[in-house]
């Protein structure tokens, strides 16, 4: 079965908006048994919304739409699905009703002037509450294939999602179609070298029959994405279950979790597991690996706080770093790394100290090229360190060098660095 999505608005080409509706709703879909088969953003237009309209139905087995649903008179999504019907639109007197009994609590304007245009219904359909917002959903069938309008903002799109598509595509799907994702994540290790060593395994068609492998990179991290359909979830997971193995013993350590899993989530269950305390102290990085870590639920059952210390008098001030050692070996060194991280561990009192220091670019700085950066853990146990070049702008090496930098962490609290 497959279904298609089309995003309405035109806040969403100009990118004013991220569409994060299809990425959730893409995820729902494989639960209810469906196949994500495309996704559409189209602006608020009544004639291009239908051509959108009618070229996924030529493709798809359902359609569903968000956004486009609310009073104004560049909301037209009901006006579209009208006009591929080949319907008019009716006015719903139990939603006009419905929607005068909610604007007299908060509006100030007289009940006759009320633009209630979202009790406007094409013929046959069938509106969706929407007990979070005032645009009501709908659902409609055209030629044999469902059609679904649900509102656009995520906190009303949800609930109409859970309530009314999915158990209605779920059913339409029948008993006996699953499709499952088991996403695997890794930090410090490129795309290239992940899919390297993971091309020999799908040479193996005993093992890899029935699973889809995918890769989503991102600066310092990529997620391994494998897919299998069964006639249920658990006969899924155990098509997936032995291709997983296979692919965590290929690529060991850099494993850190999976699916939901983050970085800083999974060094959060290990500092709490072990009793530990955390400080970090930062130059390249500047408060980020910080703000990743107090991201983290419940962070302050360990993480006790971090200094950022960007020029080097600052290093020396608040983390005692020697002038003489950033005078010999320079900033971006591993001896200054491991002083930066028994400095916060010091100055804060925690079991350990995680420290960043690098050049971040464009230009690079005390004979280091740009992207250079230098990493260290320090806890009662001594110092290990990280060194390393990341690829890109500014921002860009700050984001990997704060992913290494937790990953570093990570795998010291597991007695791998």
């Amino acid at each position: 079965m497959r279904c298609e999505i089309i995003g309405v608005g035109t806040e969403l080409l100009l990118g004013q908006i991220v569409n994060s509706n299809a990425a959730w709703i893409g995820q729902r879909l494989a639960d209810a048994g469906w196949d994500c088969l495309r996704h559409t953003v189209v602006g608020d237009n009544t004639g291009r919304i239908a051509d959108a309209l009618r070229e996924a139905l030529e493709r798809a087995d359902a359609v569903i739409l968000t956004g486009g649903l609310g009073p104004t008179q560049d909301d037209v999504t009901r006006d579209a699905i009208a006009q591929v019907a080949g319907v008019e639109l009716r006015r719903d007197s139990a939603i006009e009703a419905w929607l005068r009994e909610r604007f007299a609590s908060f509006s100030a304007r007289p009940m006759a002037e009320l633009n209630l245009r979202q009790a406007d219904v094409p013929e046959g359909a069938t509106t969706l509450d929407n007990p979070k917002g005032t645009a009501p959903g709908l659902q409609t069938e055209i030629g044999g294939k469902p059609v679904f309008a649900i509102p656009g903002p995520p906190r009303e799109m949800a609930p109409m999602m859970e309530t009314y598509v999915l158990p209605e595509l779920a059913q339409r799907a029948g008993e006996g179609r699953a499709i499952v994702a088991r996403t695997l994540r890794t930090a410090g290790i490129g795309e290239s070298l992940v899919a390297e060593r993971l091309t020999p395994l799908w040479d193996q068609a005993e093992l890899t029959g029935g699973v889809s492998l995918a890769y989503l990179a991102s600066a310092g991290e990529v997620k391994v994405r494998l897919t299998a359909a069964g006639p249920d979830r658990a006969a899924a997971l155990a098509t997936i279950e032995p291709v997983e193995a296979a692919v965590r013993a290929e690529l060991g350590e850099a494993v850190y979790g999976t699916d939901e899993d983050t970085l800083e989530g999974v060094v959060g269950r290990l500092l709490r597991q072990r009793g530990r305390t955390l400080a970090t102290a930062e130059s390249l990085t500047a408060g980020l690996v910080a703000a990743r870590i107090a991201d983290a639920p419940g962070a302050s059952d360990y993480y006790l706080g971090g200094v950022t210390t960007y020029a080097s008098g600052a290093k020396t001030d608040l983390l005692a770093v020697p002038p003489v050692l950033l005078e010999t070996v320079g900033p971006v060194s591993e001896p200054v790394a491991a002083a930066m991280a028994e400095g916060a561990r010091d100055a804060l009192g925690a079991d350990v100290g995680l420290a960043t220091t690098g050049v971040a670019g464009p230009d690079g700085h005390g004979g280091q090229p740009p992207g250079t950066f230098v990493l260290a853990v320090a806890d009662a146990d001594g110092t290990a360190t990280q060194v390393s070049r990341a690829p890109g702008d500014r921002a860009h090496v700050r984001q990997w060098t704060t992913v290494l930098a937790l990953d570093l962490l990570r795998r010291r609290l597991e007695g791998r660095a």
